[in-house]
């Protein structure tokens, strides 16, 4: 009797652990494209710095995107530092091409 309850109860631990691993997979996820997204709009913003547009309006949004982007990986807000990276690549290439 002991032994079917103690088997169960780790059936039951097992499945638990097992219904929280694709949560901790997403953040993840959502890290690496975090990183990513924010990797990619700082080298677009360095080319529209050595190309001679670093005085630009759009150069100027996108490094205060950057930076809010930066804070929100911080925080661990992932989603919303992939959005405010992307924006900020938007901005970056803006800026390479004068606008």
């Amino acid at each position: 009797m002991n032994k079917t309850i103690i088997k169960s109860g780790l059936v039951i631990a097992a499945l638990a652990g097992l219904t929280l691993l694709p949560g901790c997979a997403g953040k993840v996820d959502g890290r690496t494209a975090c990183a990513n997204s924010v990797d990619a709009a700082w080298n677009a913003l360095n080319i529209a710095e050595t190309e001679g547009f670093a005085g630009s309006v759009s150069y100027s949004k996108a490094a205060s995107l950057l930076t809010a982007a930066k804070f929100q990986q911080t925080i661990e807000r992932f989603d919303s530092c992939v959005d405010k990276a992307q924006r900020a690549s938007n901005y970056a290439v803006a800026a390479q091409r004068g606008e």
